[in-house]
């Protein structure tokens, strides 16, 4: 789960220079490498990630700002009207940006003017996304059944966004200075239920509006969960109502929170976009923050028999701590609507336990002497019977520590697989182990973001799959999905953006697309490069991954 390990390049990564060089010789570019000419020609009119069915045909239409517009023809809420308002704009804005910066158009021969997509809702809207959430949609352009017409039909308002996207995907540049869309239909759905980016705001406070920003290209990557990694040992920015002193004494400055306002609209800009807002608060290790503001909640270390001033995990043999986390949780759940929560549990340091004389006499109480993995599963148990009887949340994620040590499970656990080990081999022999036993797994372990070591590392976050492993179809069908992870030692708002997209984008189409049209890198870095100029286009500084250029790099 942490970003500070005792090697920042990732075991499972083969070295730079020679992963590189067997890219470049795979892809037919060595000999070209080293000539300072681009490498890489982008696609045109590629939507990302790719669609499960797509046909097309070499005949397009005409689409200008004064004529075109989505007419909603079935049922509708604030959801279909917030996401009509804001692909207008993302169309038309993005195309004058564009022209404005020169991008490169094309004389497509449009044969007539689309001047409207009709988008048909079957079936009343849903009020928050969850998980299983249905995001199929049917998207048709001049087709054969709907000729010189558009529409985008869903029996979710899930799926009626990701068309959208979609939608606005295909639009490209033409000659005129309008746009074109070539004649498509497409059948589309998500191969995998569970498709999330999590983000540590704790190690470098993010302002709400980069938070905002993320969601948005989110939603242009069709991502569906927003893994909120609020607070940990260095700060506490979450604004608690019932315990305000633990973000005045725990965060960096005062400034440096996220307020019930900012939390709600995190919480609201996600919902509009199809964004689950999933908050960790991670116990009982990685709490120091909690400490200076919650009196006897983190245990207290001994040096030779004496306190010595510092403090490790939240110490289970104070009973009242149980209160407070009973309360503290329900107020968090009852900020995020999601019906699950992240829990954390992992690296649990045993050091204060084992010097706290206190604690020594309650695990004595207990007939656990010495044995300080029961005293964690003592903890852990507790805290999982507490969200078990919350009223709006009762489900819960952690990261695979809580599975590695046996301790007992929900059925409905999902186990979040993030370590390394020496190989790719071993996360995917841990996804194998906990699906084997029954529960569900989302993988992370190849997908650190922060831990990115050169433009090239996009090979090993496409070449990395969540079912990549010898189990039953029983056991692929428990895993969910997966989630690129951004540890934020060393990001903050002025490089938290270009850090993670477009690097996250190839984490979205592995866990959007089919297997078979992510089974292989051909093809992708041409399609990567128009998606990253796509990005740039729409005003989000991503980085380049690849030895190309976009138009819209011109200022």
């Amino acid at each position: 789960m942490r970003a500070v390990l005792p090697a920042y390049t990732p075991t499972c990564l083969p070295h730079p220079l020679v992963y590189v060089l067997s890219v470049v010789a795979a892809a037919g570019w060595l000999g070209r490498a080293w000539a300072g000419f681009p490498m890489v020609t982008p696609t045109v009119g590629d939507v990302w990630p790719r669609p499960q069915t797509a046909q097309y045909e070499d005949t397009y239409m005409t689409v200008t700002a004064d004529n075109f517009a989505f007419v909603v023809v079935g049922h509708s809420c604030d959801i279909v009207e917030e996401a009509v308002t804001r692909y207008t704009d993302i169309i038309f804005q993005s195309a004058a940006s564009q022209m404005d910066r020169q991008t490169k158009s094309y004389s497509l021969g449009s044969r007539a003017y689309l001047d409207q997509l009709s988008v048909n809702l079957s079936a009343p809207c849903e009020d928050y996304p969850y998980q299983g959430m249905d995001e199929s949609y049917e998207l048709k352009v001049d087709s054969p059944d709907y000729p010189g017409s558009a529409t985008l039909s869903s029996q979710s308002v899930w799926g009626i966004l990701r068309g959208l996207e979609t939608f606005s995907q295909l639009l490209l540049p033409d000659a005129s200075g309008f746009r074109a869309i070539r004649a498509t239909h497409i059948t589309d759905f998500p191969r995998f239920s569970y498709r999330g980016l999590m983000l540590d705001t704790s190690r470098h406070f993010l302002p709400p509006a980069k938070i905002h920003e993320t969601l948005d290209l989110m939603a242009m990557n069709k991502f569906n969960v927003f893994h909120w990694h609020v607070v940990d040992d260095q700060s506490f920015p979450f604004v608690s109502v019932a315990f305000p002193d633990i973000s005045r004494l725990g965060a960096y400055t005062e400034r440096h929170v996220y307020t019930l306002a900012d939390v709600a609209g995190v919480v609201e800009y996600a919902r509009l976009r199809g964004i689950r807002v999933l908050p960790e608060f991670d116990t009982p290790g990685h709490t120091r923050s909690w400490g200076p503001g919650q009196p006897s909640l983190l245990t207290q270390c001994y040096q030779d028999s004496v306190p010595d001033g510092t403090f490790g995990p939240i110490d289970p043999s104070n009973e009242k701590n149980f209160d407070f986390l009973t309360e503290f949780f329900a107020e968090v759940t009852s900020r995020f609507p999601d019906r699950y929560v992240h829990l954390g549990a992992d690296e649990v340091d045993y050091g204060c336990w084992q010097s706290n004389p206190a604690v020594s006499d309650f695990m004595d109480e207990l007939g656990i002497s010495g044995q300080y993995d029961m005293l964690e599963e003592y903890y852990i148990t507790r805290l999982f019977g507490i969200i078990a009887g919350l009223p709006t949340t009762n489900s819960y994620l952690v990261w695979q520590d809580v599975f590695d040590k046996g301790m007992s499970l929900a059925e409905d656990t999902v186990v979040q697989v993030w370590q390394d080990g020496d190989s790719p081999a071993d996360f995917m022999d841990k996804v194998d182990q906990v699906t084997m036993q029954g529960y569900f797994a989302i993988l992370s372990s190849c997908w650190y973001l922060n831990l990115d070591t050169f433009g090239s590392d996009w090979f090993d976050y496409y070449t990395c799959d969540p079912h990549d492993f010898p189990g039953w179809d029983d056991q692929k069908a428990l895993v969910l999905g997966g989630e690129a992870c951004v540890w934020t030692e060393y990001e903050d708002r002025t490089n938290l953006i270009p850090r993670t997209w477009p690097r996250a984008a190839l984490v979205a189409e592995k866990l959007w697309s089919s297997v078979e049209d992510t089974a292989s890198v051909e093809g992708v870095p041409e399609r990567l490069d128009e998606h990253r100029c796509r990005l740039l286009a729409r005003g989000y500084d991503v980085e380049p991954l690849l030895p190309s250029y976009c138009t819209a790099d011109i200022v």
